[in-house]
């Protein structure tokens, strides 16, 4: 009975991270229920946090450490940062960013829309950074950032269109979303990702519990998720990728640990594909926009990163799950948000005020 409550509580939590625009008569969708399955055992949780073997940030790994046989550094080989052709294709792709009207022609008085993309964590984060850059004196007033990350809607649910149970599609809701925005999709240029797959059935589980089962599969629907945005949004330039952040403190089989950490591995293996030219991926065909990492998410709980002192502790994830970002947590992520868009090269041209 005890369980059968938690479980109510957490879908009526994820219900209510359906969606932002939900004041402007867009109505929130639940989650997908997730049933008690069986997951790899990562360690054990407390308030410490469940403890992954082997797992460092990657961002504080060498080319030398490794994890199930993976090299450090967001791009592998102990690299955060891009291989300089793969930068430089980059520069140039943002150089081409500048504001539209909703015909997609250049224009001063036009938008740059920056697009989020994923589940119900990156609507919540999507929103505080939202509240966070529009308060900011530095970001470009032509910069238009939407919330298209919706409740309940894994990657799978993404690339099949999967209808919620009010019969809403995933791929509607963000046309909706665009257009209470006041905004057009041709001014759709840029999009930050963060996506995850709901590890809700047994039979997930048994497919794709061991490594490297989960990010192969993650980064498959990614790729197509990629394509479906470029079909959409002609004008979409670049896409940033996150992977999630720390699970640890998960109280149910949602989406924990190691399942968090090893989604790094999925966008690693997604822009090397990429770079490697993987025909689904090609930006210059215009069937992808060019990938890129988006900030890096994941720390050792307590414990954190080295990069930053980034940590994350319980009080960082709702009560009812663990999984999902509290205040603090959504402000922690928001945070991060902003300070690569204000930094970054590829992103500053466009996204800070000139």
């Amino acid at each position: 009975m005890r369980n059968a409550l938690r479980w109510m509580v957490m879908l009526a939590m994820l219900a209510a991270a359906g969606g932002a625009a939900t004041a402007a008569g867009e109505a929130p969708e639940a989650s997908p229920e997730a049933s008690p399955a069986s997951r790899p055992e990562a360690g054990t949780t407390g308030m410490s946090g469940t403890t992954v073997a082997d797992a460092k940030p990657l961002t504080d790994m060498t080319a030398e450490d490794r994890y199930k046989g993976e090299a450090g550094g967001l791009y592998g080989g102990g690299r955060n940062t891009p291989p300089e052709a793969h930068l430089q294709a980059a520069l140039a792709e943002a150089a081409k960013i500048r504001p539209l009207d909703a015909d997609g022609k250049p224009s001063p008085g036009g938008k740059i829309v920056l697009l989020t993309h994923g589940m119900s964590a990156t609507t919540l984060e999507s929103r505080r950074f939202i509240e966070l850059a529009n308060a900011d004196p530095r970001k470009n007033p032509a910069a238009l950032i939407v919330d298209g990350a919706q409740g309940g809607v894994d990657s799978r649910d993404w690339v099949e269109d999967t209808p919620s149970r009010s019969g809403a599609r995933p791929w509607d809701r963000l046309a909706q979303r665009l257009q209470l925005a006041g905004a057009a999709p041709r001014q759709v240029q840029v999009v930050w990702m963060k996506h995850a797959i709901a590890m809700k059935s047994q039979g997930r589980v048994r497919q794709l519990g061991e490594f490297p089962q989960y990010p192969r599969q993650l980064k498959e629907d990614m790729a197509q998720i990629l394509g479906l945005l470029k079909q959409r949004f002609p004008n979409l330039k670049i896409a940033y990728v996150s992977s999630r952040s720390y699970a640890g403190y998960a109280s149910t089989p949602l989406n924990p640990e190691p399942y968090a950490y090893e989604s790094a591995f999925a966008v690693r293996w997604l822009i090397q594909d990429q770079m490697k030219g993987e025909d689904s991926l090609d930006y210059t065909a215009g069937k992808a926009p060019l990938v890129l990492w988006g900030p890096y998410l994941w720390a050792d709980g307590e414990k954190g990163r080295k990069v930053d002192g980034l940590v994350y502790k319980r009080e960082d994830y709702v009560t009812d799950d663990g999984t999902h970002p509290s205040d603090s947590g959504q402000q922690k992520i928001a945070e991060q948000l902003l300070e690569f868009f204000t930094a970054d090269p590829t992103a500053t041209g466009w996204f800070v005020k000139h």
